[in-house]
C-alpha cells in the first residue's frame, strides 16, 4: 500500500504541473482571477458528481468541523491563484519547485511540533540538506529561465 502511495503523489505532481501550466496560459486571455474561478466552479461541479454516485462520506458533517479547519478552503483559493499569476512570469518548472520549498518549509515545521494532530519528526541535518538542494535547484532553474528571456528580448 505505500507504494501506491507513493505512485499516487507521483501521479498528482503530474497532474499539478499540468494544471499549472494550462491555467497559466489560460489566465493570459480569461484572466488570473477568473481562471482561478473557473478552476473552482469546474473542480466543485466534478467533485458534487463524484460524491454524488461514489460519495461514502457525510457532507454535512463539514458544518460541525472546528471553523480554524474550514481555513483550508482559503489557503486552497490562494495557492491557486499564486500559481496562476507565477506561472506565466517564471515558468511551471520553477514555481513548482518553489511552491515545493514552501511545502518542505512549512511540513518541517509541522512535523517538529507535531501540529494538527501530525506526527511529531524533529528537523535534523538530513532534512535541512534537503532543503538546501531545493534552494539550489530553484536557484538553478530561475537563472537559466532568465538567461532563455534575455535571449528571446
Amino acid at each position: 500500500m505505500a507504494i501506491a502511495m507513493v505512485i499516487f503523489t507521483l501521479i498528482g505532481g503530474i497532474v499539478l504541473s499540468a494544471q499549472s501550466s494550462v491555467n497559466g496560459t489560460l489566465s493570459r486571455k480569461a484572466g488570473t482571477i477568473e481562471t482561478t474561478l473557473f478552476t473552482f466552479i469546474t473542480g466543485s461541479l466534478f467533485l458534487a458528481l463524484i460524491i454524488l454516485f461514489f460519495g461514502q462520506g457525510n457532507i454535512l458533517a463539514i458544518m460541525e468541523a472546528p471553523k480554524w479547519q474550514l481555513s483550508a478552503v482559503f489557503l486552497g483559493v490562494a495557492y491557486l491563484l499564486l500559481t496562476v499569476i507565477a506561472v506565466p512570469r517564471i515558468g511551471v518548472i520553477a514555481t513548482n519547485i518553489g511552491t515545493i520549498i514552501g511545502q518542505l518549509i512549512t511540513g518541517m515545521i509541522i512535523d517538529h511540533f507535531g501540529w494538527f494532530g501530525g506526527l511529531e519528526i524533529h528537523i535534523d541535518g538530513k532534512r535541512l540538506a534537503a532543503l538546501a538542494f531545493m534552494l539550489l535547484a530553484l536557484y538553478f532553474v530561475y537563472k537559466s529561465n532568465k538567461h532563455v528571456k534575455e535571449e528571446r528580448a
